[in-house]
């Protein structure tokens, strides 16, 4: 499995159908339309492989109403896989170069708001 910059979770939609005996994605993706929730064939397969790229908190609910499980088994946390952003804490190199500080003027000569 690839590991995505920034990716937090475990999808584990398959196994969790698996432990109810749903095994092909159509079977799932019939039982979710009599629910009201229809998926295409596209979206079903990206649920199904295991990495979506996003889901829908209602279309989430009804997942987990289908299956009879939580979000728990449906999102593993993977905190392993977090990656901490170091941010610059230096001002750019303009800034510090750069004379005084420039205050824009309205062309009527009123003074603008503060920032």
């Amino acid at each position: 499995a690839s590991v995505r910059k920034g990716a937090r979770m475990k999808w584990n939609l398959r196994l969790a159908a698996a432990h109810r005996g749903i095994w092909k994605a159509s079977d799932l993706q019939r039982m979710l339309a009599e629910h009201g929730l229809v998926i295409s064939a596209g979206k079903m397969s990206g649920l199904w492989s295991g990495d979506p790229a996003s889901i829908k908190l209602d279309d989430l609910n009804v997942i987990c109403a289908v299956l009879g499980c939580g979000v728990d088994e449906l999102l593993i946390p993977e905190p392993e896989k977090v990656q901490r952003v170091e941010h610059d804490r230096q001002q750019p190199a303009a800034a510090s170069s750069a004379g005084p500080a420039v205050t824009p003027k309205r062309k009527d000569g009123r003074s603008l708001p503060p920032p």
